[in-house]
């Protein structure tokens, strides 16, 4: 028997209960506590340019990025960062390394966060209470974010490498020093190459302290690889209510983190859906180009905003089934395609015209929904098997 599921939750029911952290404003994206996860990723620009960095942060703005953070190596990326701060359409956090002096720099211009590195800024412990007065005035927080490749010489020699505990150690380190000035905005990443040594840095964090933490795996790699490492780390740790912003490393332009950010969220029913596409991996069974048939589907729908599922099937044993339990559907086979809208065929097209009619048929879908007041969400493509 086959059951209509009808339009499927904007938002699944999560895997697990968030962990209990405290709450911090970056700009005005709540970071912690019992706000949703949010997706950051980092322009690849220099700085210094200012309309190619902001036009990368439209582009970053438009493919669902919330918070963005840019390079600050130089005086001229420092001297960018006030027209940058005011004219992004998202909070912009300031990424610090080596020199203490753009910390206040980005704190002066007006940056909704400055992220620094203790392993390698010059003298950091002795600058914080500098740094927690300045931060404190300004009323930002300071992202603590400790890197395997940069970590403390003193914590390397404790461990031998960056272990789990080492990277746990030095964030905890950096945050008691701010604690002893009375600042507590805070938030903290631990970042490794490896997602297992990642997973349990933080899992250790999470047990000893109550600040927001930022989830990341560096140096990720090329898109396949990075997105497979991060999906796993951040699949762990999220399912385990670990985590309160991500950020997706690949060696790939920054709106392909967003996008892979936003598919982690949505799969673990942490961010609301929109469009599905449901489809068949194919075998020697279809009868139809199953990948060219959803690949120009998914395109024809791109940009959709309502919780619409849509199968794409291409044979005549599991296509009508799934088909039927979508919103909308095709079961594919001989040339013809059946048309399937909440249950029940409406049509059968000649394959030439399935696209086409896919794609008016989600569209007329969609504006049902919206006219029904359904709430839109952001973009989720499946595949099925």
């Amino acid at each position: 028997m086959t059951v209509d599921l009808g339009i499927p939750a904007a938002r699944p029911q999560p895997v697990a209960q968030r962990r209990k952290s405290r709450q911090v404003m970056v700009g005005n994206v709540p970071v912690g506590g019992d706000a949703p996860i949010s997706v950051q990723s980092m322009t690849t620009t220099v700085t210094s340019d200012i309309n190619s960095t902001l036009q990368q942060i439209a582009e970053l703005t438009a493919s669902g990025c919330q918070i963005v953070r840019v390079a600050v190596p130089t005086n001229d990326d420092a001297e960018a960062l006030p027209v940058i701060a005011r004219k992004s359409q998202i909070p912009v956090i300031a990424d610090i390394h080596f020199q203490p002096k753009y910390v206040f720099a980005a704190i002066e211009a007006g940056c909704a966060a400055v992220r620094v590195n203790p392993g390698n800024i010059k003298k950091f412990d002795d600058r914080v209470g500098e740094i927690a007065t300045a931060a404190s005035e300004a009323g930002i927080p300071i992202r603590i974010g400790v890197n395997a490749g940069s970590l403390d010489k003193r914590l390397l020699a404790k461990h031998g490498k960056a272990t789990p505990e080492a990277l746990a150690e030095s964030a905890l380190w950096e945050c008691s020093l701010f604690e002893e000035h009375g600042f507590r905005d805070l938030k903290i990443s631990v970042k490794h190459n490896d997602p297992v040594v990642m997973i349990n840095a933080y899992r250790q964090l999470a047990q000893q302290c109550e600040y927001p933490l930022h989830l990341g795996v560096t140096e990720a790699g090329p898109a396949f690889q990075g997105t497979i490492k991060s999906s796993v780390a951040f699949g762990a740790l999220l399912a385990e209510g670990i985590g309160d912003t991500i950020r997706v490393s690949l060696s790939s332009p920054p709106a392909e983190e967003v996008k892979v950010g936003t598919q982690i969220l949505e799969s673990l029913g942490l961010r609301d859906r929109s469009l599905e596409i449901v489809s068949c991996p194919s075998c020697g069974r279809a009868q139809v180009d199953v990948y060219a048939l959803a690949n120009e589907v998914t395109a024809g729908l791109e940009g959709m905003d309502v919780p619409l599922r849509v199968a794409v099937m291409g044979c005549v044993v599991n296509g009508p089934g799934e088909a039927r339990d979508a919103d909308l559907g095709v079961a594919s086979g001989n040339g013809k395609g059946q048309i399937f809208v909440k249950g029940e065929v409406i049509k059968t097209v000649p394959e030439s015209k399935i696209v086409e009619t896919l794609i008016d048929e989600a569209m007329r879908i969609a504006d049902d929904m919206r006219d029904s007041g359904v709430e839109s969400g952001s973009p989720d493509i499946t595949v099925a098997g």
